[in-house]
């Protein structure tokens, strides 16, 4: 069986490590630790990857983080994936070349997702990170907002994952957006669908993760990966415990 990767998330809005509740600027949580600090100790409890996640450019667009992402890789080993505002190939090459592994692009994936594909061409399948973020509507279908949540493009989930499959895609993150910092536990049943349209996607899970029986459970789901967040900040749970069950899932 796969390991499941964990990856601790940084979320940086005004240079302080935060979270927010459901993608809501409005309600926001913020925390005294350095963003640079969490991720070196991150680092020493022995993470291989880290989420790295610029809030205010997820909004307004212009990544803002390059000088902590390189703080951060050149001060541990730990690899990192980032996003927040990318919106030309300018910023693919600005985030790599500041240290990056893995650039996330959201909003433009779903707005422009033939430049996406592109992109995948050119800088290789495991230098992006697409995330497909979802919120279901009335109706029960998945739709998927943009700029940080805030908009709603008009797109829904299974055409957009049907693209990305058809591009070769291979890391896809994917958050419901209304578990988003609530740990009421992950959306079992979308990583399952997901998984029925695009099987050969390495999905991180994301959004309700509360305890380690909750990345246990995205694991079995069919989940590659698990992004930690607020359960893991506020230490309801063990990241060095949690690193070691993630190896034996």
């Amino acid at each position: 069986m796969n390991n499941c990767t964990l990856y601790p998330a940084i979320d940086v809005r005004a240079g302080r490590v935060v979270r927010l509740r459901q993608g809501d600027y409005e309600q926001e949580t913020s925390y005294d630790e350095e963003p640079l600090s969490m991720a070196k100790r991150y680092a020493d409890t022995g993470a291989r990857w880290l989420h790295l996640v610029d809030l205010d450019a997820a909004r307004y667009g212009g990544y803002t983080l390059a000088p902590l992402l390189r703080a951060i890789t050149t001060t541990s080993w730990m690899r990192v994936q980032t996003g927040g505002g990318v919106r030309s190939e300018a910023d693919i090459e600005a985030i790599l070349d500041a240290g990056a592994d893995r650039v996330v692009v959201g909003s433009l994936a779903v707005k422009e997702p033939d430049r996406v594909g592109d992109w995948l061409q050119r800088y290789g399948a495991d230098r992006i990170t697409v995330a497909l973020d979802a919120r279901q509507s009335s109706t029960g279908h998945w739709r998927l907002p943009v700029a940080g949540w805030t908009e709603d493009s008009g797109a829904q989930l299974e055409p957009m994952l049907e693209h990305f499959a058809s591009v070769g895609v291979r890391h896809l993150l994917c958050t419901d957006v209304s578990r988003d910092g609530t740990m009421q536990g992950p959306n079992l049943d979308l990583y399952r669908h997901v998984r029925t349209i695009a099987p050969e996607m390495q999905v991180q899970a994301s959004g309700g993760i509360r305890d380690i029986a909750d990345i246990v459970a995205a694991h079995d789901a069919g989940c590659r990966g698990a992004v930690l967040g607020k359960a893991l900040i506020e230490g309801r749970f063990g990241l060095g415990e949690a690193l070691h069950k993630a190896q034996r899932c």
